[in-house]
């Protein structure tokens, strides 16, 4: 039940993931089609804007399946070796502090989009 669980959590944090990053897309689509529109601003604005919010829900889920899936990792133990695990445990330090950044400057981008015209 564990492993599943395990398996489950990384599921959840890797598709959140995934999900943040098509609301970005669906942000700047719309606000793109919203410019060259002007009837429709007013409707795509709104749009845009639970685009946005539902982005910053999943990146609520990335944060806390990714807090989940650190603790759950304790339950599988040194899956590749420990000096590999090493390797990995550096690796995923690098990765997360790049995706933070991602995330952060791509929320950011969102929310310009999504609220410059207020």
């Amino acid at each position: 039940m564990k492993k599943a669980f395990t398996i489950f959590i990384g599921f959840l944090h890797d598709f959140a993931a995934g999900c943040w990053a098509a609301s970005v897309l669906a942000v700047y689509w719309v606000d793109r089609i919203a410019a060259l529109r002007p009837e429709l601003k007013i409707t795509l604005d709104a749009l845009e804007q639970q685009f946005f919010w539902a982005g910053v829900g999943c990146t609520v889920v990335v944060l806390l399946a990714g807090m989940g899936r650190t603790f759950t990792y304790a339950y599988i133990g040194s899956v590749y070796g420990e000096q590999s695990e090493q390797l990995r445990r550096k690796m995923l330090i690098i990765k997360h502090v790049v995706l933070f950044t991602v995330f952060g400057l791509g929320t950011w981008w969102q929310y310009g989009m999504a609220y410059s015209s207020l």
